[in-house]
């Protein structure tokens, strides 16, 4: 019995050691896991870190090399901006180019024939009147008040047709026939005030091409002397005098074809203000012929 139970007892610890040293076994194959899952995971982070930094740098480099082209764009356009002339610089060296002693009259043509033009577009939009509201004042104060009181409507309201309807009141008492006399007489009076001045830019027209036909005469002139001077045919010799030539010309008739604008639009103003006038006039001494019948 004693032997039955030592061995009983003996065979336990056996079986106890046996666990437990297997418990220990495991522990340390699961602690030798983990910590080889440590491992592998610090190296995965490792490898995204490093190509974390790698995408880093190669989007700084891509960065960097847009922002160098980008600069460069700039610099070039910059660049160019600077080395190409202005508008201004152009017309001056051309003048310079054309020779001062041509190209100021033709400048002078130009500045003149402006200044004519613009004044008379001024005087022409200042003489246009509502024709026809003028018509309903002027019959109005005539059949309400009288001839005096038209007379005012007419001396309050500016335009060369006013003008007219007031010298045509004006000569109301002599009758229909000196009415019309002094409307027609008086309307040709307005029409010529409306075309001073014209026929100096008409004046502007015709000289500008030919101070630039007569820059062109002396620059081949000139190109000819040089010819003859060198005694040799080479294009830089001839090259000033043709230079001088063609400038004068092309600036002539630049001016010439500005200026003939504001003179073709100018002469289609006066026409359209001298029709009215005489429609205006017509009106007037039917209205005067009614008036004279009413009040018989």
């Amino acid at each position: 019995m004693k032997k039955l139970f030592a061995l009983m007892a003996l065979a336990g610890f056996l079986t106890f050691g046996a666990t437990a040293y297997a418990q220990e076994g495991g522990d340390s194959a699961q602690t030798e896991a983990t910590m080889n899952s440590g491992d592998s995971t610090m190296a995965s982070d490792n490898d995204t870190a490093s190509s974390d930094t790698t995408a880093m740098a190669d989007e700084s480099e891509a960065t960097a090399s847009t922002n160098e082209s980008e600069e460069a764009a700039a610099g070039d356009k910059e660049k160019k901006s600077a080395e190409e002339p202005s508008f201004h610089q152009v017309v001056k060296d051309k003048f310079i180019e054309g020779g001062p002693g041509f190209m100021s009259f033709v400048v002078i043509c130009l500045i003149l024939g402006l200044a004519i033009a613009i004044e008379r577009i001024l005087y022409l939009s200042l003489a246009t009147t509502n024709t026809k509201k003028l018509l309903e004042e002027t019959e109005s104060a005539l059949n309400n008040s009288g001839v005096d009181a038209a007379k005012e409507v007419c001396r309050n309201t500016r335009g060369p047709v006013a003008s007219i309807f007031y010298q045509g009141l004006d000569r109301f008492d002599e009758g229909v026939d000196m009415v019309e006399k002094s409307v027609v007489s008086y309307g040709s009076v307005q029409v010529g005030q409306m075309e001073k001045g014209v026929s100096w830019i008409s004046l502007f027209i015709a000289l500008a091409p030919m101070l630039g036909f007569f820059g062109t005469v002396i620059g081949m002139i000139q190109a000819f002397d040089a010819i003859a001077e060198a005694n040799n045919i080479s294009p830089g010799i001839v090259a000033g005098g043709i230079g001088v030539a063609l400038i004068t010309t092309v600036s002539g008739l630049l001016v010439a074809m500005i200026l003939q604008v504001f003179y073709n639009y100018i002469i289609a103003k006066i026409d359209a203000i001298t029709n009215d006038m005489e429609d205006a006039s017509i009106a007037l001494v039917d209205l005067i012929v009614k008036y004279n019948a009413k009040n018989k």
